[in-house]
């Protein structure tokens, strides 16, 4: 494929959503990251530093590239001429959820793939919301998130 898109609020990217990163950039020419900007979220992190964030992270990763947008994802993949999205699975819950979205957005396309790749084990208890909770309380997330991803956090301003 020439073109995949792998997006989410990545608020913040963690140890799973690299893994997937990884994994998506050697599928593809070139592998989008694309941030979501929710208007129905409040994220911790501004979308311009989660872009700071994950280009710092991926930088080894030629064919990799951060975009942000909003509005509906297929609105984005037509304008940007993207071949497929790429979606990670931690466990059943996540595909019912993840089937429903292809499905639409297959329906609102026309011609739209998803592939779904299953989160290695070592992550699949991983979201950016538990990482957000344990840094807010002070827990220990540094086997939850990038070694970059872990940097930024611990300098920045609560």
């Amino acid at each position: 494929m020439k073109k995949i898109l792998y997006s989410g609020t990545f608020d913040p990217l963690t140890k799973g959503h690299l893994d997937l990163i990884r994994r998506g950039a050697s599928l593809a020419d070139q592998l989008v990251v694309g941030i979501i900007r929710n208007p129905n979220k409040t994220p911790m992190f501004s979308v311009e530093e989660r872009k700071e964030m994950i280009e710092a992270e991926i930088a080894d990763l030629p064919n990799v590239v951060v975009d942000s947008f909003e509005g509906l994802l297929v609105d984005y993949v037509k304008a940007n001429d993207i071949d497929a999205v790429l979606r990670g699975l931690r466990a059943t819950i996540d595909f019912e959820y993840e089937i429903q979205m292809a499905q639409v957005n297959a329906k609102l396309h026309g011609n739209m793939e998803t592939i779904f790749l299953m989160t290695d084990e070592r992550y699949s208890y991983i979201s950016s919301s538990v990482v957000r909770e344990v840094y807010a309380l002070g827990g220990d997330i540094s086997d939850l998130v990038p070694k970059k991803i872990y940097e930024y956090m611990m300098n920045y301003k609560k």
